[in-house]
């Protein structure tokens, strides 16, 4: 019967294939022709994963050299029609002036007993080598992997979330939607707070709010460059640029108002204001700026903390033609520009859209 199965399929009669599999299946169910022809039937019916399954079982259960050849040639097939589906699916999505506008594709951490399996998922939906796809997934902290015309990046995303790769898109249009607000001190805190600040005209105003608006806190610091000189290993004197410093920053988000309030230590006026710092002791930049950060957290228990930072701008520092287009609204006396401060904006403003992606009804 295995015979008048295969000449079925040779016909294209993929109806009598069905009935004459269902009539072997019941007689013997473990035949490997069986299962073969089964994960043909998957494969010409779009049963696409439940053909790739067959396919690799048969694959490490048989030494069948004809079934081990055809199956091979399945997920061959398998995996040509899927790129081909890819292809047409962004072809489609670009005709949409809207799928065209630059985005990020962020992956978000995976428990490191599932990353082996995941990783062979994430191999062959972005057709990587699977040892580099396991290495680019990340244990912990967000990974900038890919950017470009969203909706290409949202087809990819759907994907891997098929997969169980957790992972989400955002623009680079809708960050820049956020309002960001740098703040030059509290002016006062009841009946409610208020702190003077400046939008993105450089323009001064107060905005007040109430501590249930902030519903996520972003606690970073951005290094500070300095050109010193020093001496190579042959004793000569070289210049080259080394982090001095570190400048604190403190986001909340209010998503409420679709706004951020950007705190940092080296724009905040600490003389004027609420004064935040203890009796007794001697003011300091850093002091001021540690009671200013205990004083907020005393106020926002209720707030989501975000400070993996570091770790993100890592994998986004190199991703210069997407930075250069993002402004920073920081203002730190540096002696040349740097891509850590868009970078400081892309993460917060992606933290802002991962958790509030539309403003609340």
């Amino acid at each position: 019967m295995i015979d008048r199965v295969a000449a079925a399929f040779e016909s294209k009669d993929y109806r009598e294939a069905a009935r004459l599999l269902k009539q072997l299946v019941k007689e013997s169910p473990e035949n490997p022709w069986v299962q073969f022809y089964i994960a043909r039937l998957h494969e010409v019916t779009g049963k696409s994963e439940a053909a790739e399954k067959t396919y690799r079982q048969l694959l490490r259960s048989t030494t069948i050299a004809k079934i081990m050849t055809g199956s091979r040639q399945g997920l061959e097939r398998l995996e040509e029609n899927e790129k081909q589906r890819r292809k047409e699916a962004i072809v489609q999505a670009k005709t949409d002036p809207n799928n065209t506008q630059l985005g990020v594709l962020i992956l978000e951490p995976i428990d490191s007993e599932a990353k082996t399996q995941v990783a062979k998922n994430f191999a062959r939906i972005m057709n990587l080598d699977p040892y580099k796809a396991r290495l680019l997934l990340p244990s912990r902290g967000w990974r900038l992997y890919r950017t470009g015309a969203i909706g290409e990046l949202r087809l990819y995303a759907q994907e891997l979330l098929s997969a169980k790769i957790p992972n989400f898109c955002a623009t680079l249009a809708d960050i820049q939607k956020i309002n960001v607000f740098r703040v030059s001190h509290f002016q006062s805190l009841s009946p409610q707070p208020t702190v003077v600040c400046y939008n993105d005209q450089n323009q001064m105003g107060s905005f007040g709010f109430k501590w249930s608006e902030v519903r996520q806190v972003i606690q970073a610091r951005l290094p500070i460059f300095e050109e010193v000189v020093d001496h190579d290993f042959l004793k000569r004197l070289e210049r080259k640029v080394q982090t001095q410093d570190y400048s604190q920053f403190c986001d909340l988000h209010l998503p409420g108002r679709r706004s951020i309030l950007r705190i940092y230590d080296s724009a905040y006026e600490f003389q004027q204001g609420i004064d935040f710092s203890a009796p007794a002791e001697m003011a300091t930049n850093r002091r001021n700026w540690n009671r200013l950060i205990e004083f907020l957290n005393s106020q926002l228990p209720h707030a989501k903390i975000f400070s993996d930072f570091t770790q993100f701008a890592e994998t986004a520092l190199d991703r210069t033609e997407l930075l250069d287009r993002l402004p920073s609204h920081i203002e730190l006396l540096r002696r040349a520009d740097s891509h850590w401060d868009p970078a400081f904006q892309l993460y917060s403003g992606l933290v802002f859209l991962r958790y509030f992606p539309s403003s609340p009804t």
